[in-house]
């Protein structure tokens, strides 16, 4: 049984991590991501990832954009969970190709993505992304 990952929830969340986080295409996915607002009040700082998704209607109608956002959120399950780093939000946009693409080769999109945009996390460590140039801004 596995249980969802935490999942963006205003439109407000998709628009700060494309203006400012970075991204990065690949066959089958495009990968957006960014660093959580720091929040000013008393409230603790994120503790994991946050996840959104999104097919648009080039993609095709409601069942293909549904059928995509479902082959997403399970490769998202199965390498954020793992790999992605604390503090950070991600968003996954659908592609045509998501459609025909094979599992593995879809996963494997998402893993490089990560890395690409350092923002993967090897499973035994935990690292955070710095401001540094290391990581993202």
């Amino acid at each position: 049984m596995s249980c969802a990952l935490p999942h963006l929830m205003r439109r407000s969340d998709y628009l700060r991590v494309a203006r400012v986080g970075r991204a990065w295409a690949m066959p089958g996915v495009v990968v957006q991501v960014c660093r959580q607002p720091t929040e000013r009040s008393s409230e603790p700082v994120a503790v994991s990832c946050r996840v959104g998704i999104t097919a648009s209607r080039k993609v095709g109608k409601a069942v293909a954009r549904n059928r995509v956002r479902r082959r997403l959120r399970a490769a998202a399950r199965e390498v954020l969970r793992q790999h992605g780093m604390t503090g950070c939000d991600y968003v996954l946009i659908g592609r045509a190709a998501t459609l025909s693409r094979p599992f593995p080769a879809l996963v494997a999109d998402l893993t490089t993505a990560l890395k690409r945009l350092r923002a993967y996390r090897a499973a035994t460590t935990q690292a955070e992304p710095t401001r540094d140039g290391a990581g993202f801004p």
